[in-house]
């Protein structure tokens, strides 16, 4: 039997990773072979091969495939062979909406020769049945993907396929990843300039203007990787979204973080964002390209305002300022009508819920004032006393740190005592489903509750950990704070870059007396070394 010339003889050939651990039998050179010596022999003439090496059956996502699908919607293919039906697809509801549907509807000619099927004899039941069968085949292959990338999720291996921009895999350990020599500056570059205060769209324009290669086409050009969507005819072009994900990504500061995202089923390639209680991290697993302070700098700007404003300005205390009773950020008010001395800050939990709090209103002008004479005060100190200034604030530091060492151990105890009961139990459910006491699903549901909590309470160790830690780094902060005082000792202004290098947050509090001109805001700042000092806008009413 033989085709007209006009039209293709389609011959689809498609080889995913789980195949591969079959055998030869399913590689792309033999499915070739066969195809090739099926047509020669029933006389199939203007051949084309259309070939997915390395893609699951379950998605139709696969470049071949999609081809090969244009063409017989456009009607340029009289006939599809493959070697079984499972290399047109594992979804069986889609493979036969192919058979049954589509292929008649373009008048296409289904042959899957393994199977005994052409559908110029019709298609028979068992094509359905085959077709349902490589389906569960397909969920099972996933099932049992998952649950490998679950386990090493859990131990805190990465579980993602892309490498971060900024490193490379480890050449003596290919699991492990190192920072990338030629990238790893272009991400220290990005979060510096915007500590610093620079808007993303401004760090974009600088890349641009440098002749930064994109990540994307940095990807590309090192190892032929096209899942970053490289724009060739634009190599240099930065997008905002690109910089913001970046300075958002924790492993950076050298953490993993795993199951940000999941899907519903293997169906469904869709992302959904996890919620935070199963998003596991584990911090310190490779080296760092930016120094966690920087990291929790960035992050706090990026609770403020992440957009410029109309006048193509962000706010220098954007994660940085707030109610000191409510707790909601201050909010910066200016126009181009206004005179920049009544730009000023209200409490965002004021605009929002009017019955419920007070504007917290102050100048920024008078906020920038005593801000920056404080600052000066004590970076002033910092220099000049630097002993007397290290001791004040180590043994605020060193309080600090015992009153949070009294008050975590017990906590601490709780929780390694919860973990091993929940090991125990686990043990005793694993015993009593080998003997059959409790049946495999039963087990599956009440192991993966158990888990679950442990899960949790590992996280709340972390962080305990990861506090007490920070305490014992306090005096490394306080020796930085003396480092940094040295270096700035001009301040002829307040700067964002002043603000993040070294203050932590700013509460601002209503008037004691409120509409009063002569009574001030009283504001508390908390310094990068955890020493608290409290100043009053005495001269608000002056100035307001």
């Amino acid at each position: 039997m033989s085709t007209t010339n006009q039209k293709i003889t389609a011959l689809y050939c498609r080889l995913s990773q789980e195949d591969m651990r079959e055998g030869e039998s399913l590689s792309i050179e033999n499915q070739k072979l066969i195809l090739w010596k099926y047509a020669e022999e029933h006389g199939f003439f203007n051949c084309k091969f259309y070939v997915d090496d390395g893609y699951s059956g379950a998605s139709t996502e696969r470049p071949a495939y999609k081809e090969m699908m244009n063409d017989v919607e456009n009607e340029r293919i009289s006939t599809v062979i493959v070697k079984d039906q499972s290399r047109l697809g594992r979804d069986y509801l889609q493979t036969g909406l192919l058979m049954e549907i589509t292929f008649p509807q373009y008048d296409v000619r289904f042959i899957a020769v393994n199977d005994g099927v052409d559908s110029i004899n019709g298609v028979n039941d068992f094509a359905g049945i085959k077709n349902y069968f490589n389906d569960l085949y397909a969920r099972d292959t996933s099932k049992k993907i998952r649950a490998v990338q679950r386990a090493k999720g859990e131990r805190g291996e990465r579980v993602g396929t892309a490498i971060p921009y900024g490193y490379m895999k480890d050449p003596v350990n290919p699991k492990q990843i190192v920072p990338d020599p030629e990238t790893a500056p272009i991400v220290r570059r990005i979060f510096e300039a915007y500590a610093s205060g620079l808007g993303i769209m401004k760090i974009c324009d600088g890349l641009t203007a440098d002749k930064i290669v994109s990540p994307g086409v940095y990807a590309f050009q090192r190892d032929g990787n096209r899942s970053g969507n490289p724009d060739m005819n634009r190599p240099y072009y930065w997008s905002q979204t690109t910089v913001r994900k970046m300075l958002s990504n924790q492993v950076y500061c050298g953490d993993t973080v795993n199951f940000k995202t999941f899907s519903k089923s293997n169906k469904l390639k869709k992302r959904i964002k996890n919620s935070p209680e199963n998003i596991l991290i584990f911090p310190d697993t490779h080296e760092a390209i930016i120094d966690r302070k920087t990291f929790d700098l960035v992050q706090k700007h990026f609770e403020g305002r992440k957009r410029p404003d109309k006048q193509g300005e962000i706010d220098k205390y954007a994660g940085i300022l707030y109610c000191g009773e409510c707790g909601s950020r201050l909010y910066l008010h200016r126009a181009k009508t206004m005179k920049p001395e009544l730009n000023n800050f209200m409490c965002g939990g004021y605009q929002s819920r009017k019955t419920d709090y007070t504007s917290h209103y102050i100048r920024e002008s008078v906020l920038d004032r005593i801000i920056l004479e404080s600052l000066k005060e004590m970076t002033a100190y910092a220099r000049e006393s630097a002993d007397e200034f290290y001791e004040m604030a180590a043994q605020n530091g060193r309080a600090e740190a015992r009153k949070y060492s009294e008050s975590s151990e017990q906590e601490r105890k709780q929780l390694e005592v919860r973990i091993t009961q929940i090991d125990n139990t686990i043990r005793c459910l694993y015993e009593d489903r080998v003997i059959g006491r409790i049946t495999p699903e039963r087990y599956d549901r009440l192991a993966a509750g158990y888990e679950s909590e442990q899960n949790e309470l590992r996280e709340k160790l972390v962080k305990l950990e990861r506090k007490a830690a920070e305490l014992d780094l306090q005096e490394q902060y306080i020796l930085k704070f003396i480092e940094q005082a040295r270096e700035y000792i001009e301040m002829p202004k307040l700067t964002a870059e002043l603000l993040r290098v070294f203050i932590r947050r700013i509460e601002v509090f209503e008037k004691p007396e409120k509409y009063s001109r002569t009574c001030g805001n009283t504001i508390i700042i908390h310094y990068t070394f955890e020493c608290d000092e409290v100043f009053l806008a005495e001269e608000l009413g002056k100035s307001a």
